[in-house]
């Protein structure tokens, strides 16, 4: 089970993703993380998934589908975990602010 702080963690990196992608231009060269493109391999199963979002967001849907068929589903998987953690962390906090009668 994910502690708090935990999970605190993970909806900051969620939505920070989410924002990065958003501001970012999807038709320029940019720096990766991808370990198989990194060695020199032309395919990675992934690559192709961040600029399909980032090109959702610039509501270039036909663009998402060409750049990786998995975008859209990808970003309605994440939005939920958004929704999910942060349902969870108002109500711990909900229950927590709430007076007790001795």
């Amino acid at each position: 089970m994910i502690s708090k702080v935990g999970k605190y963690v993970e909806i900051v990196f969620w939505v920070l993703a989410l924002t990065l992608l958003a501001t970012a231009n999807p038709h320029e060269h940019h720096f990766t993380l991808c370990p198989l493109a990194n060695l020199g391999f032309d395919w990675c199963p992934g690559c192709g998934l961040g600029r399909s979002i980032t090109a959702i967001f610039n509501a270039d849907f036909y663009g998402s589908f060409k750049q990786h068929w998995f975008g859209i589903p990808a970003l309605l998987i994440i939005l939920y975990r958004i929704y999910q953690l942060g349902k969870q962390l108002t109500i711990k906090q909900r229950n927590y602010l709430k007076y007790k009668e001795i």
